[in-house]
């Protein structure tokens, strides 16, 4: 009798639900990963508080700014987030260094799979970062003053705009030849990308060039945002000039929706590209 042999994977379904079964089992993959390698959760809850109690306690003094907490923390929020969108980048391009990459290859599964697992990782720990850096701030005397609707709908920008940059960083961990790279280039961008910005000083205290800069910054739109929905503006400060600071929360989902657009297809590709070599 001659032996038939079966097939070492069969499709759970459409594309589509094959895609959320591979993406799923690719995301629990990384939050595992978190599990057994626990200095990335200590780090994760250490680093949102260091910059909470750094920046409103021993910089608070220094900022002519009224009620500096409330104002601070929108944008301590929005750095954090941001920070830690790079864990996709360097996560890639660690994966390409061990050879996890030429191990997927071998496996039947959608090439979006393994990108959609290490982004929604990211998103997990950002989660993370949020809930304790607000938790942080409560203590230092940070409050909400909007509805439970506006608070939601700032943590859905921050954590959104922070999942769509993650597909940015993601794609150039593709792109880079080593994690140490990729982790040197995304400090060098994101530094003055976050300081240069209305997240830690008002942007009308600026000299005009730096202002200039600032209120065309989309980490500015997505600090502003997060300050209007928590309710954490200051009447007092002359009103932006900037289309996107009057406009804020519409910038954000414009930017959110144009990163998605563009880089997810490009990131998939990629890793097509990388996959099939």
């Amino acid at each position: 009798m001659t032996a038939v042999s079966q097939p070492a994977y069969e499709s759970v379904g459409s594309p589509l639900a094959q895609l959320f079964s591979d993406g799923w089992i690719a995301t629990r993959r990384n939050l595992i990963k978190i599990r057994r390698v626990p200095e990335i959760l200590v780090f994760t809850i250490l680093q949102p508080i260091m910059f909470v109690l750094l920046f409103s306690q021993v910089y608070a003094g220094a900022m002519n700014v009224p009620d500096y907490v409330n104002f601070l923390m929108a944008g301590i929020f929005a750095q954090t987030v941001i920070f830690g969108s790079t864990f996709s980048g360097a996560a890639m391009a660690q994966d390409l260094k061990d050879g996890i990459i030429d191990r997927f290859r071998t496996l039947p599964m959608s090439p979006a799979a393994v990108l959609i697992g290490r982004t929604n990782g990211d998103l997990v720990i950002n989660s993370i970062s949020m809930m304790i850096m607000m938790g942080t701030g409560w203590l230092v005397g940070w409050r909400v003053t909007t509805s439970v609707w506006g608070f939601l709908g700032g943590v859905a920008v921050l954590l959104l705009f922070s999942y769509s940059f993650s597909w940015v960083m993601a794609l150039l961990g593709m792109s880079v030849r080593s994690p140490e790279v990729i982790n040197n280039a995304s400090f060098m961008i994101l530094f003055p990308l976050t300081f240069i910005s209305n997240a830690f000083v008002p942007i009308h205290t600026l000299p005009e060039v730096l202002k200039n800069i600032a209120e065309w910054n989309p980490v500015s739109a997505l600090v502003e945002s997060a300050r209007q929905l928590f309710g954490n503006t200051n009447p007092d400060f002359p009103e932006p000039t900037a289309w996107t600071l009057q406009n804020p929360i519409i910038t954000v989902i414009l930017g959110i929706t144009v990163m998605l657009a563009i880089f997810v297809p490009l990131s998939v590709k990629k890793f097509k590209s990388i996959s099939s070599r």
